[in-house]
């Protein structure tokens, strides 16, 4: 039985998240990020928070209804990431006239193995 870090798991939970946090913290910079395959998206319900950088994969991704002049619509955002030695899946549904949402992990497999089949 494989044993998924604590924090892993409690993001395995939907919750409140918050998307491009810090100096970026607008739609605008939002964008950018998009632009560049890249996003920073917090988790708010965890002691501090839990800000993930990650790699944004199309596959698992929507910015179809994206109006980033307007200032509306919800995408969704996805990437792989490994967080405490766990390969894992974010999913994010933001909201761009807030910038909020809900998001989750979902538990791919200890990050090791992963590590393992890309080298062979």
């Amino acid at each position: 039985m494989i044993e998924i870090n604590e924090l892993v798991k409690r993001l395995m939970e939907k919750q409140p998240i918050v998307a491009n946090t810090g100096r970026q913290a607008t739609v605008e910079g939002f964008k950018e990020a998009v632009d560049r395959g890249n996003v920073f998206i917090k988790f708010t319900e965890t002691k501090g928070g839990t800000e993930l950088n990650v790699r944004l994969d199309k596959q698992h991704s929507d910015f179809s209804a994206a109006d980033y002049a307007g200032k509306t619509g919800v995408v969704k955002v996805g990437g792989e990431l490994t967080l405490n030695y766990e390969k894992v899946r974010l999913h994010a549904e933001v909201d761009l006239a807030t910038l909020t949402g809900t998001g989750w992990l979902e538990y791919i497999e200890p990050a090791e193995e992963w590590r393992k089949k890309q080298m062979s």
